[in-house]
C-alpha cells in the first residue's frame, strides 16, 4: 500500500510539473496557454504572434513566446538582460518597438530635466537588482537609455 501511495504521489508531482513546464519549440499556442495561462499581452509579428509573459511591475522577468503563423512555438526567451537591452537603437526605436520587444515597463515617469517619458524596467544582473531606463522624446522616439542599481528601501524605526 505504501508503494502505491508513493507512486501515486510521484505521478501527481509529475503532472503538476508538466502543467508548469516552460514552452518549448514545436508546442502549440493552446499548450502554452494551458500551462502558462493568459499572457500579459499578445503582439502581432510579421511572422506570427508573440505572447508576452511579463513579471513587471514587481517581478524582474519578461518571457517572450514567439509563435509562427500556424500557432507553433518557434522561440522562447527571457529578455530582461543586458544583451537584449543592448539591441535598443537610440534615435530609431519607438515606444511601440520597446514594448513589442520587452513588454510593458514596471513604470513610466517624468522628471523636470527630461521633457518626455522615462520607461523603467526592473531586472536582475547576477545577484544585483537593477533598473533599465528608456528615455523617450515627445514623439515617443527613444533618445537615450541607461541603467542603475535598485537598492532596498529601509524604514527607520522611530
Amino acid at each position: 500500500m505504501k508503494a502505491f501511495q508513493s507512486l501515486s504521489g510521484m505521478a501527481v508531482a509529475a503532472l503538476l510539473l508538466a502543467g508548469c513546464a516552460s514552452p518549448q519549440p514545436g508546442m502549440s499556442r493552446e499548450q502554452v496557454l494551458a500551462s502558462w495561462g493568459t499572457p500579459t499581452r499578445t503582439v502581432p509579428l510579421a511572422s506570427g504572434t508573440r505572447l508576452q509573459y511579463s513579471g513587471q511591475p514587481t517581478g524582474q522577468t519578461a518571457t517572450m513566446v514567439d509563435l509562427d503563423a500556424a500557432g507553433q512555438v518557434v522561440s522562447v526567451r527571457q529578455v530582461l538582460n543586458i544583451r537584449d537591452f543592448s539591441r535598443i537603437e537610440v534615435d530609431k526605436w519607438t515606444r511601440a518597438d520597446v514594448e513589442r520587444e520587452f513588454g510593458p515597463p514596471a513604470k513610466t515617469d517624468g522628471v523636470a530635466s527630461w521633457s518626455g517619458d522615462i520607461m523603467t524596467y526592473r531586472w536582475v544582473d547576477g545577484d544585483q537588482d537593477m533598473f533599465f531606463f528608456v528615455y523617450l522624446d515627445a514623439a515617443k522616439v527613444v533618445r537615450r537609455v541607461g541603467q542603475g542599481m535598485e537598492f532596498p528601501i529601509r524604514m527607520n524605526d522611530r
